[in-house]
């Protein structure tokens, strides 16, 4: 089984969606992800971690509220944001990282 740290060397563009089974806001992201991942298709991978499940790496990555995401290409992270965005907004950050 990959590890978080290959999959996100894996592919160039990685969404980290860290977020909780009983947090409403994390669901009301979930639709906006998917259509976000219908615009990209494969130039943008988005993982949906349960930090609930994966303390760990939620600690490791100092995640303090949910949800909160984090952009990684090519390993390394290069944004991060908690709370819920628009579908504009993710795109905006998501298009100058997108060769």
């Amino acid at each position: 089984m990959a590890t978080f740290n290959d999959i996100i060397k894996q592919h160039p563009l990685v969404l980290v969606d860290f977020s909780a089974t009983w947090c409403g806001p994390c669901q009301a992201l979930a639709p906006i992800l998917k259509d976000l991942k219908d615009q990209y298709k494969e130039q943008l991978s988005i993982i949906k971690i349960d930090v609930d499940k994966n303390n760990a790496l939620a600690t490791a990555y100092r995640v303090q509220g949910v949800p909160t995401m984090i952009l990684f290409q090519n390993g390394q992270q290069v944004w991060r944001q908690s709370g819920v965005l628009s579908l504009d907004n993710l795109t905006a950050v998501v298009d100058p990282f997108i060769g």
